[in-house]
């Protein structure tokens, strides 16, 4: 994409921007990624060049989450120059979105790497975002018990406020909710997960991820960043190929990935509409429903 002019960016950015470079801004360009807020690319008159995000979500909770992903488990993501609430800077990182067979068997090897990073207890220090929108994090001793209060439960009762979850399939989930126990029928290690990925949240070079971007962190059951890479379209025979290869994958789980994908779909039906109610609808009548 071109260089813009200034005025793609908000003025008071630009100068906050500014302020934090003690340097001149020369060009900004729009990239992807913006569902939430806006993202741009920014080169300073010294040559520098960042990336720069505003949303109207608290920014410092991303920033945080980078920080753990890096620091704990390892993963490959953006420096944070800067982060307020409103305003975060960071390291740009070339690269696009095209994934290959080569980046479906990075991606396998880099996230096996990361599901390694386990604890004892479901959850995270602190509640996370996915999209606009908060992730409950209390640290939670039973899976099916945080998956069904922590991710659907709450999904389901904030689309029903929301009014965009019609009565009958927030029924059907609540009884879907009340056999998690037998679906959910392993016991997994609280693994760190990314909690976001798809092909907008990568950035790749033809071979490898160079970096991976918006997370939705927490400790997980590995297999929910399985399914929701799979459901996305960034993670096919190739990938799991190399994960089985690497970490393994429990018997049981093409059954459990339906379960794990209703919450990124109730998350898609907030964030974008009624487009999501059929895949919704889909997914709980293949798991009885």
């Amino acid at each position: 994409m071109l260089a813009e002019s200034l005025s793609s960016m908000d003025e008071a950015i630009t100068e906050s921007v500014t302020d934090w470079a003690d340097c001149p801004v020369e060009t900004t360009t729009e990239l992807d990624g913006g569902q939430v807020g806006s993202v741009h690319r920014v080169d300073l008159a010294d040559d520098r060049r960042v990336v720069v995000k505003t949303a109207d979500t608290d920014l410092r909770i991303e920033a945080e989450m980078l920080a753990h992903l890096r620091s704990v488990g390892g993963l490959t993501v953006p420096d944070v120059y800067h982060a307020t609430a409103d305003l975060l800077i960071l390291e740009f990182v070339p690269g696009d979105s095209a994934i290959s067979p080569a980046v479906e068997r990075d991606l396998a090897a880099r996230l096996a790497d990361l599901h390694a990073t386990e604890t004892d207890q479901f959850g995270f220090p602190f509640d996370t975002l996915t999209g606009r929108y908060r992730q409950p994090n209390p640290w939670t001793d039973d899976w099916a018990t945080f998956f069904g209060d922590e991710r659907l439960g709450h999904a389901a009762a904030c689309a029903r406020e929301e009014g965009v979850l019609p009565p009958d399939l927030a029924e059907r989930l609540g009884a879907l909710g009340d056999d998690l126990p037998v679906l959910l029928d392993h016991d997994p290690t609280p693994s760190l997960i990314h909690g976001d990925v798809w092909s907008e949240n990568l950035l790749t070079d033809g071979e490898s991820v160079r970096a991976f971007l918006d997370p939705a962190c927490y400790y997980a059951d590995r297999e929910v960043e399985l399914a929701y890479a799979e459901w996305a379209g960034v993670a096919g025979e190739t990938f799991f190929e190399r994960y089985r290869a690497v970490a393994g994958v429990d018997s049981g789980y093409e059954s459990r990935r339906h379960v794990y994908r209703l919450y990124p779909l109730l998350t898609h039906l907030r964030h974008f509409g009624s487009e999501y109610l059929d895949p919704l609808d889909a997914t709980l009548e293949t798991l009885g429903y």
